[in-house]
């Protein structure tokens, strides 16, 4: 939907992802997947199945009231929707993201709801927004603060429980959050990634400059990539170190087939979004290499899985 005439141009975007294994013993199809993710009934979930089968839900909107999170402590109260949504990449791995941009200055007092509902997506402060309101959403807020990981988390929380599963993950995995803040990009400049940082408790921040005018439901599907491959990454990683499993013995076999077999051929960055934003995956590339740390922990993983299936004949 297009923002009345009225709203003011969007200064800052922000999201939160959560990344985790579907709870199901066999992988969604695509009329399963729809099923699940049908968030709205007045609205169709989108299946593709090229370059792999991917579903995503309709939009929903959760009103909020509140004050910001910001970096300095500054406080301002801001008023509007967050957005929400879902994603199932290959009937076996769900995402759900909240999401919001808001512009660099809101009325001096409350509108009615109705002011708001017509702006989906839109969070307005009450007067201007501070400078340091991207630092302190990537920081995350205090109690009674914006917080787009409850949100996030609530739609996930809801799709967990879904009758059509079965409560039986194929692998041992934990989830992981995804914060994301994006800016205008300077006059002349194309988009970046000026931080992408691992932080405590399964925590990644990413502090992005796009185009102006750029939607913020395409930077919630670069990130929601970012934070799938992420997932990959360190999902794989924590079974080869034995942080999710066995390392040694019959039972590292049971740790590590369900990786070959669930997750291997989930590696497939850029399969989706915007293409001007697609290019910032050549950051992650170079610094710190995703694709080159994943090569090298399938070919780990294969040493692995080929030295376990030979031990037993070896000791025959």
């Amino acid at each position: 939907m297009t923002a009345p005439p009225d709203t003011a141009p969007a200064v800052l975007a922000c999201g939160e992802v959560r990344t985790c294994v579907l709870p199901s013993g066999r992988p969604l199809d695509a009329r399963a997947a729809a099923q699940l993710l049908r968030l709205r009934a007045d609205e169709r979930v989108l299946v593709s199945v090229r370059p792999n089968l991917y579903a995503l839900s309709p939009q929903t909107l959760t009103g909020v009231d509140c004050r910001l999170p910001t970096a300095n402590g500054a406080k301002v109260r801001v008023v509007g929707t967050v957005a929400a949504r879902a994603a199932l990449t290959e009937g076996r791995i769900l995402q759900t993201s909240a999401y919001f941009r808001t512009p660099a200055q809101g009325p001096d007092r409350r509108r009615p709801w109705g002011h708001y509902l017509i702006r989906p997506g839109v969070v307005e402060p009450l007067g201007r927004l501070p400078e340091s309101a991207a630092q302190g959403l990537l920081s995350g807020g205090r109690p009674g603060e914006l917080d787009l990981g409850l949100i996030a988390d609530g739609v996930l929380t809801s799709l967990v429980r879904h009758p059509l599963l079965d409560q039986r993950a194929p692998l041992k995995s934990r989830p992981t959050r995804l914060r994301w803040a994006a800016l205008p990009t300077e006059t002349g400049q194309g988009p970046a990634i000026e931080e992408f940082t691992l932080a405590e408790d399964d925590l990644r921040t990413v502090r992005l400059r796009v185009p102006a005018g750029t939607e913020p439901a395409a930077i919630t599907a670069l990130c929601e990539d970012f934070a799938l491959h992420d997932w990959l990454l360190t999902t794989v990683a924590r079974l080869l170190a034995g942080g999710l499993g066995p390392v040694e013995g019959p039972d590292a076999l049971k740790a590590l087939r369900p990786a070959a077999e669930h997750l291997m051929h989930l590696w497939m960055p850029r399969a989706r979004g915007d293409r001007t934003l697609r290019a910032l995956w050549d950051v992650l590339e170079q610094d710190p290499g995703f694709t080159r740390q994943w090569d090298n922990l399938v070919q780990r993983v294969r040493d692995r899985l080929a030295l376990l299936n030979a031990l037993p004949k070896q000791s025959t």
